[in-house]
């Protein structure tokens, strides 16, 4: 089977009945693709690992899962010897691509976290308190650094975001996550039906690049500011992050405690500052 027809794109075409009113049409629509990613870790020594199974929108798979594995302290810059598709032959043709093996320099990392990610999931047991308290572990508060954003560059990061997500105006169905200077010039953007997966693929993007940390940037996410997006931001050390919509309280708390701008309900002239006011000028 060839590969134009075992890959899968992001976007999936169908057809539709629409009804407006009385009027009735038949008419073809683009949906927004959601296939399983599953990310193994491989080592020298030929052990391997399966370390997480997500949902995503095909596209920037590498970056995904080098995001997601620098996100959770399983590999640094540097650790990842190369990264391929799987073509295992148990594998059928049209899941090979949604298999992605991370090989390592190194031994497969031993942590007791590693288990929980097995299959992704909101719920892992914990309290926030002790959230906060692994992730002091293995991550310093940022430095106040130079980064400085005035509230005309905040108002237009949602329309500078809105204006670079091509398979949302095809599909209107996949959140985004971009990375902007302090002047509001975008850097980076990628999409995905998980707020988290687009994340990952910026962070991933920044990692396979030698970029990080991304001190002297902004994130901007399309929906809410939730506890796991700030940690993918604090581990990559980007000082500021905002969102359309509300944080949670756990990302206030987080924000607050590493010393991170975060704005929320950034929408048109206006915005709520949660924590680091400071990088924000306000005459």
């Amino acid at each position: 089977m060839s590969d134009r027809l075992t890959r899968v794109g992001p976007t999936t075409r169908i057809r539709v009945r629409e009804l407006s009113g009385s009027t009735v049409r038949d008419r073809r629509d683009d949906l927004a693709t959601e296939e399983p990613l599953e990310i193994r870790l491989a080592a020298l020594d030929g052990t391997r690992k399966t370390v997480a199974i997500t949902m995503r929108t095909p596209g920037h798979d590498f970056e995904l899962a080098t995001g997601f594995l620098h996100g959770e302290g399983l590999v640094r810059p540097g650790g990842i010897a190369a990264i391929a598709y799987c073509t295992d032959e148990d594998l059928p043709p049209e899941a090979r691509y949604n298999t992605v093996t991370v090989r390592l320099h190194g031994p497969i990392p031993d942590l007791p976290t590693l288990d929980r990610h097995f299959l992704t999931s909101s719920a892992c047991g914990v309290c926030g308190s002790a959230s906060l308290d692994d992730l002091h572990d293995r991550c310093a508060p940022l430095p106040r650094g130079t980064l400085q954003l005035t509230p005309e560059i905040l108002y237009g990061l949602p329309d500078a975001l809105r204006a670079g997500q091509g398979v949302f105006g095809k599909t209107g169905g996949l959140h985004a996550a971009g990375l902007f200077r302090p002047d509001g010039t975008l850097v980076a953007l990628r999409e995905d039906v998980g707020r988290h997966n687009a994340v990952d693929k910026l962070v991933g993007w920044a990692s396979l690049g030698e970029r990080l940390p991304l001190a002297e940037h902004v994130l901007m996410v399309s929906g809410r500011a939730s506890y796991e997006i700030m940690q993918k931001a604090l581990v990559a050390g980007v000082p500021a992050v905002c969102a359309v919509s509300a944080p949670s309280s756990l990302a206030v708390d987080l924000a607050r405690e590493f010393g991170m701008t975060l704005v929320g309900f950034l929408r048109g002239q206006r915005c709520n500052v949660y924590s680091g006011q400071e990088r924000i000028s306000v005459e």
